[in-house]
């Protein structure tokens, strides 16, 4: 599965799927916020293009990344125009809260709590392990369910024998 293209932030919108952001269908808001991912068949002038685009409708802040080189380019909005960020390492986005880190390994994204974002394979590994012990906990009630029926019987069955010698237990 390849990468999306672009990724945007847009408030003032619910949340759903759109095959592709139509603005003019969305009230009118456009994007905020925009992450292209460069890809092996992005070429240069097409990109221009999406950048001049996204820069006369008025998004606050467009981030290029391109993952096989490991670079993360940022610009924003300053009036008319998105000018580049400079130091985008430990650049945090006014818009979002959102402070983007680069490392060898490539880009690393942290909320505005600090927290990192993790990826959908650590996703994926968390979901597992939490649906792990969701299901040893189920294990558990249900063993100690069949224990408490178990121990419930074994005193119905002692309440029943004290009667049958009749001993009342509740005078015990």
């Amino acid at each position: 599965m390849s990468p999306p293209q672009d990724v945007m932030v847009v408030f003032g919108r619910p949340k759903g799927y759109r095959g592709s952001y139509q603005q003019w269908n969305e009230d009118n808001i456009g994007p905020q916020v925009v992450f292209e991912i460069w890809s092996p068949g992005n070429r240069p002038a097409p990109m221009i293009q999406k950048f001049k685009f996204y820069e006369r409708y008025g998004v606050e802040e467009y981030y290029l990344y391109d993952p096989q080189t490991l670079e993360l380019t940022g610009w924003q909005r300053v009036e008319e125009e998105l000018e580049a960020i400079e130091q985008i390492d430990g650049w945090i986005s006014p818009r979002l809260g959102v402070r983007f880190g680069l490392s060898e390994t490539g880009l690393e994204m942290f909320g505005p709590s600090g927290e990192p974002f993790v990826s959908f394979v650590e996703l994926a590994q968390l979901r597992q392990q939490a649906e792990a012990r969701a299901q040893e906990a189920e294990e558990r009630a249900t063993e100690a369910q069949t224990l408490l029926e178990q121990e419930r019987s074994r005193s119905q069955a002692l309440e029943l024998r004290l009667r049958e010698m009749g001993i009342d237990p509740n005078q015990l």
